[in-house]
């Protein structure tokens, strides 16, 4: 099962993704009470599997995330690059110098976590 803790800041959500003693780092979007497209996911357990989006190459999905779609785990650096999704990174730096956290290494890091969480698993987010 892989699994995220998060820490809600004003401007965006850093986490700790763990897997079976692999760990990396997630952002996303600010909590805005779920709103598609602008806020991080809620809280809970859901069902991914992979599958390779036209827009975000290979990504892991999410399945029945409330009143939200197509929410995928994939790579990107910057808030700026999410729409309700979780990116993935080996470290949080400051990138692009807008003032909010980003992740690096995030298309390693992503085949990385793809290839241990393989096809289909549980992931818990709190």
């Amino acid at each position: 099962m892989i699994k995220i803790t998060r820490w809600h800041n004003k401007d965006c959500t850093i986490g700790r993704l763990e897997l079976n003693g692999f760990q990396c780092f997630t952002l996303e979007l600010p909590d805005i009470g779920n709103v598609q497209d602008i806020s991080c996911i809620p809280i809970g357990n859901y069902e991914y599997y992979f599958r390779e989006s036209p827009s975000n190459g290979p990504v892991l999905e999410l399945r029945d995330v409330p009143k939200r779609r197509y929410i995928q785990l994939h790579a990107g650096n910057f808030t700026s690059q999410i729409q309700g999704c979780i990116l993935i990174g080996d470290g949080v730096r400051w990138i692009n110098r807008d003032s909010i956290p980003d992740v690096s290494n995030s298309k390693a890091t992503l085949k990385k976590l793809i290839k241990l969480a393989g096809t289909s698993g549980t992931i818990e987010i709190r």
